[in-house]
């Protein structure tokens, strides 16, 4: 990266959600649904024999899971392109200024983990997400985000890119000993440090430089005001 001008944070709400648009999402338009609450409390919507899916909505986080849905294709392996042109149609549908980040094989090597993250202006916010996961059709769908509410205050320097990897080479330099680490890429995102789910709630995104190592599924993450590792 050659260019690393001054940056303003990014004001975002919390992980409260407009219930009934979900319930549009995510169930089909004249199907039954029940509300219930899990033993923590947690808001949960069925529809019959979990047919259509299961929602669960459960501080800050929602999880759809949609193993109850038996679909044409159910019970057959699903390709790479598979399952990123169905979380696409999805994606294109409900939250069009969400964009591709990830693509990771599952845990145990049978099926796809699909991330994509809101991007605004340009620029990805990372703990806005959406997780698509695949084994033999689409199991589960589970998202967190705030709702974007502007940049504020001025301008910040934040730290050049040789600081941020003089850092990450000092923090990881004892596992480097044993392995070499190779690094595959490096960008700059925008990241909450703190959230919350009350309603109203406001916290800052400040920018992070995410620096991508082979063999490792996430990237480390280093914050560009502060060259501070959150990992």
């Amino acid at each position: 990266m050659r260019r690393f001008a001054p940056m303003r944070h990014l004001d975002i709400g919390g992980f409260y959600y407009d219930v009934p648009a979900l319930l549009q999402v995510f169930f089909p338009e004249g199907v039954e649904v029940t509300r219930g609450e899990t033993a923590e409390g947690d808001y949960l919507f069925e529809t019959e024999n979990n047919s259509f899916g299961q929602l669960e909505i459960s501080n800050g986080f929602i999880s759809f899971d949609n193993r109850g849905n038996l679909g044409e294709n159910r019970g057959e392996d699903i390709s790479r392109e598979e399952a990123i042109a169905v979380s696409r149609e999805f994606i294109d549908l409900h939250f069009p200024d969400f964009v591709l980040d990830s693509v990771l094989p599952a845990p145990g090597g049978y099926g796809w983990d699909i991330i994509y993250r809101q991007e605004y202006r340009g620029r990805i916010i990372s703990t806005n997400e959406i997780t698509f996961v695949f084994s033999d059709g689409l199991d589960w769908i589970d998202m967190r985000f705030g709702k974007v509410i502007g940049h504020s205050a001025e301008p910040r320097m934040i730290f050049a890119p040789d600081e941020i990897l003089l850092t990450f080479m000092q923090r990881m330099r004892h596992e480097a000993m044993e392995n070499p680490i190779f690094i595959t890429e490096i960008d700059i995102v925008y990241f909450q440090e703190y959230q919350s789910n009350l309603e109203g709630s406001v916290y800052p995104a400040v920018p992070f430089y995410r620096i991508f190592v082979q063999d490792h599924d996430m990237p480390f993450l280093i914050n560009a005001y502060t060259n501070v590792p959150h990992f």
